[in-house]
Protein backbone atom coordinates (compact mmCIF):
# COMPACT_ATOMS: atom_id res chain seq x y z
CA UNK A 1 0.00 0.00 0.00
CA UNK A 2 1.24 3.47 -0.90
CA UNK A 3 0.29 6.31 1.43
CA UNK A 4 0.51 9.92 0.24
CA UNK A 5 0.37 12.49 3.05
CA UNK A 6 -0.35 16.13 2.24
CA UNK A 7 2.61 18.38 3.09
CA UNK A 8 0.18 21.10 4.22
CA UNK A 9 -1.89 18.77 6.43
CA UNK A 10 -2.56 19.84 9.99
CA UNK A 11 -2.18 22.96 12.12
CA UNK A 12 -1.88 26.28 10.34
CA UNK A 13 0.05 29.14 12.00
CA UNK A 14 -3.02 30.74 13.58
CA UNK A 15 -4.21 27.49 15.16
CA UNK A 16 -0.74 26.44 16.33
CA UNK A 17 -0.26 29.86 17.91
CA UNK A 18 -3.62 29.72 19.71
CA UNK A 19 -3.17 26.16 20.99
CA UNK A 20 0.44 26.61 22.12
CA UNK A 21 -0.28 29.86 23.95
CA UNK A 22 -3.41 28.44 25.58
CA UNK A 23 -1.44 25.48 26.90
CA UNK A 24 1.15 27.86 28.36
CA UNK A 25 -1.59 30.03 29.93
CA UNK A 26 -3.20 26.95 31.50
CA UNK A 27 0.16 25.93 32.98
CA UNK A 28 0.41 29.30 34.72
CA UNK A 29 -3.20 30.24 35.55
CA UNK A 30 -6.48 28.92 36.89
CA UNK A 31 -9.95 30.26 36.01
CA UNK A 32 -9.25 30.46 32.27
CA UNK A 33 -12.30 30.74 30.01
CA UNK A 34 -12.88 30.60 26.26
CA UNK A 35 -16.09 31.70 24.52
CA UNK A 36 -16.75 28.72 22.28
CA UNK A 37 -14.15 26.16 21.21
CA UNK A 38 -10.65 27.58 20.76
CA UNK A 39 -10.43 25.72 17.45
CA UNK A 40 -12.84 23.38 15.69
CA UNK A 41 -11.36 20.04 16.70
CA UNK A 42 -12.83 17.58 19.20
CA UNK A 43 -9.48 16.15 20.36
CA UNK A 44 -7.85 19.56 20.84
CA UNK A 45 -10.88 20.80 22.78
CA UNK A 46 -10.91 17.71 25.00
CA UNK A 47 -7.18 18.01 25.78
CA UNK A 48 -7.52 21.69 26.71
CA UNK A 49 -10.55 21.06 28.90
CA UNK A 50 -8.68 18.31 30.73
CA UNK A 51 -5.95 20.87 31.45
CA UNK A 52 -8.56 23.21 32.92
CA UNK A 53 -9.91 25.37 30.09
CA UNK A 54 -13.55 26.35 30.66
CA UNK A 55 -15.58 26.47 27.43
CA UNK A 56 -18.49 28.89 27.82
CA UNK A 57 -21.34 30.01 25.57
CA UNK A 58 -21.72 33.55 26.91
CA UNK A 59 -18.98 35.96 27.94
CA UNK A 60 -21.03 36.85 31.05
CA UNK A 61 -20.11 33.40 32.40
CA UNK A 62 -16.39 34.26 32.32
CA UNK A 63 -14.28 35.17 35.33
CA UNK A 64 -10.82 36.70 35.48
CA UNK A 65 -9.02 35.36 32.35
CA UNK A 66 -10.90 35.04 29.06
CA UNK A 67 -9.37 33.89 25.79
CA UNK A 68 -10.45 35.22 22.42
CA UNK A 69 -10.38 32.13 20.24
CA UNK A 70 -8.65 31.87 16.85
CA UNK A 71 -11.86 32.77 14.94
CA UNK A 72 -12.13 36.12 16.72
CA UNK A 73 -15.09 37.75 18.46
CA UNK A 74 -17.81 40.18 17.47
CA UNK A 75 -17.21 43.79 18.50
CA UNK A 76 -19.96 43.82 21.13
CA UNK A 77 -18.42 40.80 22.90
CA UNK A 78 -15.11 42.66 23.29
CA UNK A 79 -17.01 45.60 24.72
CA UNK A 80 -18.89 43.38 27.20
CA UNK A 81 -15.64 41.72 28.34
CA UNK A 82 -14.04 45.14 28.89
CA UNK A 83 -17.02 46.33 30.94
CA UNK A 84 -16.63 43.23 33.10
CA UNK A 85 -12.93 44.18 33.56
CA UNK A 86 -11.82 40.74 32.43
CA UNK A 87 -8.22 39.99 31.52
CA UNK A 88 -8.66 39.56 27.75
CA UNK A 89 -6.12 37.24 26.10
CA UNK A 90 -6.44 37.80 22.36
CA UNK A 91 -5.50 34.69 20.35
CA UNK A 92 -7.41 35.66 17.21
CA UNK A 93 -5.61 34.49 14.09
CA UNK A 94 -3.55 37.42 12.67
CA UNK A 95 -5.16 36.84 9.25
CA UNK A 96 -8.61 37.29 10.79
CA UNK A 97 -7.54 40.44 12.65
CA UNK A 98 -6.28 41.84 9.34
CA UNK A 99 -9.74 41.37 7.83
CA UNK A 100 -11.33 43.13 10.81
CA UNK A 101 -9.03 46.11 10.23
CA UNK A 102 -9.83 46.18 6.51
CA UNK A 103 -13.56 46.12 7.28
CA UNK A 104 -13.24 48.96 9.80
CA UNK A 105 -11.17 51.06 7.41
CA UNK A 106 -13.50 50.71 4.42
CA UNK A 107 -16.63 51.08 6.50
CA UNK A 108 -15.37 54.49 7.66
CA UNK A 109 -14.80 55.42 4.02
CA UNK A 110 -18.45 54.74 3.27
CA UNK A 111 -18.03 51.49 1.34
CA UNK A 112 -20.74 48.87 1.10
CA UNK A 113 -19.02 45.65 2.24
CA UNK A 114 -19.83 42.26 0.78
CA UNK A 115 -18.53 39.43 2.96
CA UNK A 116 -18.31 36.03 1.26
CA UNK A 117 -18.56 33.13 3.71
CA UNK A 118 -20.85 31.06 5.93
CA UNK A 119 -23.25 33.28 7.84
CA UNK A 120 -23.24 31.09 10.95
CA UNK A 121 -19.46 30.60 11.12
CA UNK A 122 -17.80 32.21 14.19
CA UNK A 123 -15.28 34.07 12.04
CA UNK A 124 -18.02 35.61 9.90
CA UNK A 125 -20.09 36.54 12.96
CA UNK A 126 -17.06 38.42 14.26
CA UNK A 127 -16.08 40.05 10.96
CA UNK A 128 -19.53 41.32 10.00
CA UNK A 129 -19.70 43.30 13.25
CA UNK A 130 -16.92 45.53 11.86
CA UNK A 131 -18.49 46.01 8.43
CA UNK A 132 -20.89 48.80 9.35
CA UNK A 133 -24.52 49.40 8.44
CA UNK A 134 -24.19 48.75 4.71
CA UNK A 135 -23.00 45.17 4.41
CA UNK A 136 -24.17 41.69 3.46
CA UNK A 137 -23.03 38.08 3.78
CA UNK A 138 -23.41 35.61 0.91
CA UNK A 139 -22.21 32.03 0.55
CA UNK A 140 -23.63 30.91 -2.82
CA UNK A 141 -23.82 32.40 -6.29
CA UNK A 142 -27.61 32.07 -6.09
CA UNK A 143 -27.54 34.85 -3.48
CA UNK A 144 -25.87 37.38 -5.77
CA UNK A 145 -29.17 38.89 -6.95
CA UNK A 146 -30.22 39.51 -3.34
CA UNK A 147 -26.92 41.26 -2.77
CA UNK A 148 -27.36 43.51 -5.82
CA UNK A 149 -30.90 44.44 -4.77
CA UNK A 150 -29.60 45.45 -1.34
CA UNK A 151 -26.59 47.28 -2.79
CA UNK A 152 -28.75 49.31 -5.16
CA UNK A 153 -31.20 50.22 -2.39
CA UNK A 154 -28.40 51.89 -0.44
CA UNK A 155 -27.51 54.09 -3.45
CA UNK A 156 -23.87 53.38 -2.68
CA UNK A 157 -21.24 53.82 -5.40
CA UNK A 158 -18.40 52.10 -3.53
CA UNK A 159 -18.10 48.34 -2.97
CA UNK A 160 -15.58 46.24 -1.05
CA UNK A 161 -15.50 42.45 -1.41
CA UNK A 162 -13.76 40.34 1.26
CA UNK A 163 -14.00 36.68 2.31
CA UNK A 164 -13.84 34.22 5.19
CA UNK A 165 -10.24 33.01 5.57
CA UNK A 166 -11.25 29.34 5.18
CA UNK A 167 -13.76 29.73 2.35
CA UNK A 168 -13.59 27.60 -0.81
CA UNK A 169 -11.25 29.31 -3.29
CA UNK A 170 -13.17 27.87 -6.23
CA UNK A 171 -16.54 29.16 -4.95
CA UNK A 172 -15.01 32.54 -4.10
CA UNK A 173 -13.60 32.96 -7.63
CA UNK A 174 -16.94 32.01 -9.19
CA UNK A 175 -18.90 34.49 -7.07
CA UNK A 176 -16.41 37.33 -7.63
CA UNK A 177 -16.30 36.69 -11.37
CA UNK A 178 -20.10 36.90 -11.65
CA UNK A 179 -20.22 40.10 -9.58
CA UNK A 180 -17.47 41.74 -11.65
CA UNK A 181 -19.35 40.85 -14.81
CA UNK A 182 -22.53 42.49 -13.52
CA UNK A 183 -20.74 45.54 -12.09
CA UNK A 184 -19.05 46.17 -15.44
CA UNK A 185 -22.50 46.94 -16.88
CA UNK A 186 -22.97 49.77 -14.40
CA UNK A 187 -21.35 53.20 -14.37
CA UNK A 188 -19.47 55.11 -11.69
CA UNK A 189 -19.13 52.25 -9.20
CA UNK A 190 -15.80 51.88 -7.41
CA UNK A 191 -15.01 48.24 -6.61
CA UNK A 192 -12.24 47.01 -4.30
CA UNK A 193 -11.69 43.24 -4.23
CA UNK A 194 -9.46 41.75 -1.55
CA UNK A 195 -9.00 37.99 -1.61
CA UNK A 196 -8.68 37.46 2.14
CA UNK A 197 -8.73 33.66 1.95
CA UNK A 198 -5.69 32.49 3.92
CA UNK A 199 -2.68 31.35 1.86
CA UNK A 200 -2.50 28.17 3.95
CA UNK A 201 -6.15 27.47 3.08
CA UNK A 202 -5.45 27.95 -0.64
CA UNK A 203 -2.39 25.66 -0.52
CA UNK A 204 -4.24 22.97 1.40
CA UNK A 205 -7.18 23.02 -1.01
CA UNK A 206 -4.88 22.90 -4.06
CA UNK A 207 -2.87 20.00 -2.63
CA UNK A 208 -6.05 18.10 -1.74
CA UNK A 209 -7.23 18.47 -5.32
CA UNK A 210 -3.94 17.09 -6.71
CA UNK A 211 -3.64 14.16 -4.32
CA UNK A 212 -7.30 13.08 -4.56
CA UNK A 213 -6.97 12.89 -8.35
CA UNK A 214 -4.27 10.19 -8.22
CA UNK A 215 -5.34 7.89 -5.35
CA UNK A 216 -7.82 5.03 -4.92
CA UNK A 217 -9.12 6.43 -1.63
CA UNK A 218 -8.81 9.78 0.13
CA UNK A 219 -8.95 10.30 3.89
CA UNK A 220 -9.68 13.77 5.25
CA UNK A 221 -8.96 14.12 8.97
CA UNK A 222 -10.54 16.89 11.02
CA UNK A 223 -13.49 18.22 12.95
CA UNK A 224 -16.79 17.56 11.21
CA UNK A 225 -18.00 21.05 12.10
CA UNK A 226 -14.77 22.64 10.87
CA UNK A 227 -15.37 24.82 7.82
CA UNK A 228 -11.93 24.37 6.26
CA UNK A 229 -11.99 20.59 6.81
CA UNK A 230 -15.37 20.26 5.11
CA UNK A 231 -14.07 22.25 2.13
CA UNK A 232 -11.23 19.72 1.77
CA UNK A 233 -13.75 16.88 1.91
CA UNK A 234 -15.85 18.52 -0.83
CA UNK A 235 -12.78 18.91 -3.05
CA UNK A 236 -11.66 15.32 -2.43
CA UNK A 237 -15.10 13.91 -3.34
CA UNK A 238 -15.01 15.70 -6.69
CA UNK A 239 -11.86 13.81 -7.69
CA UNK A 240 -12.00 10.54 -5.76
CA UNK A 241 -15.21 8.56 -5.36
CA UNK A 242 -13.93 6.88 -2.20
CA UNK A 243 -13.33 9.91 -0.02
CA UNK A 244 -14.08 9.84 3.69
CA UNK A 245 -14.07 12.42 6.47
CA UNK A 246 -13.02 11.22 9.93
CA UNK A 247 -12.26 13.01 13.17
CA UNK A 248 -9.80 10.39 14.38
CA UNK A 249 -8.51 6.88 13.70
CA UNK A 250 -11.40 5.20 15.58
CA UNK A 251 -13.63 5.93 12.58
CA UNK A 252 -11.39 4.10 10.10
CA UNK A 253 -12.88 1.01 8.44
CA UNK A 254 -9.74 -1.14 8.42
CA UNK A 255 -11.29 -3.94 6.36
CA UNK A 256 -12.36 -1.51 3.66
CA UNK A 257 -9.04 0.36 3.56
CA UNK A 258 -7.14 -2.88 2.91
CA UNK A 259 -8.57 -3.13 -0.59
CA UNK A 260 -6.91 0.09 -1.81
CA UNK A 261 -3.39 0.26 -3.22
CA UNK A 262 -2.90 4.00 -3.00
CA UNK A 263 -4.40 6.14 -0.21
CA UNK A 264 -4.15 9.91 0.16
CA UNK A 265 -4.31 11.75 3.48
CA UNK A 266 -5.09 15.42 4.13
CA UNK A 267 -6.01 17.12 7.39
CA UNK A 268 -7.75 20.37 8.29
CA UNK A 269 -6.06 23.40 9.83
CA UNK A 270 -7.22 22.45 13.34
CA UNK A 271 -6.12 18.81 13.21
CA UNK A 272 -3.26 17.94 15.59
CA UNK A 273 -0.19 16.10 14.34
CA UNK A 274 -0.98 13.20 16.67
CA UNK A 275 -4.29 12.47 14.90
CA UNK A 276 -2.56 12.32 11.51
CA UNK A 277 0.29 10.13 12.77
CA UNK A 278 -2.12 7.61 14.34
CA UNK A 279 -4.02 7.17 11.07
CA UNK A 280 -0.76 6.76 9.12
CA UNK A 281 0.52 4.22 11.64
CA UNK A 282 -2.64 2.09 11.34
CA UNK A 283 -2.51 2.14 7.53
CA UNK A 284 1.20 1.36 7.49
CA UNK A 285 0.63 -1.84 9.48
CA UNK A 286 -1.80 -3.24 6.91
Amino acid sequence: MEIIIGKTAGFCFGVANAVNKTNKILDENSNVYCLGELVHNKQVTKDLQEKGLNIIENVKSAKKNVIIRSHGWAKNVYEEAQKMQLNIIDLTCPKVLKIHNIAKEYSKKGYYILLIGKKEHPEIIGTISYCGKYSKIIEKQEQINDFFDDFQNTNSDKLLIIAQTTFSLEKYNTIVSLIKEEISKKENIIVEIKNTICDATKSRQNETEKISAIVDAMIIIGGKHSSNTNKLYEIAKENCKKSILIEDSSELNIKEMKQYNKIGIMAGASTPKKSIETVVEILSKM
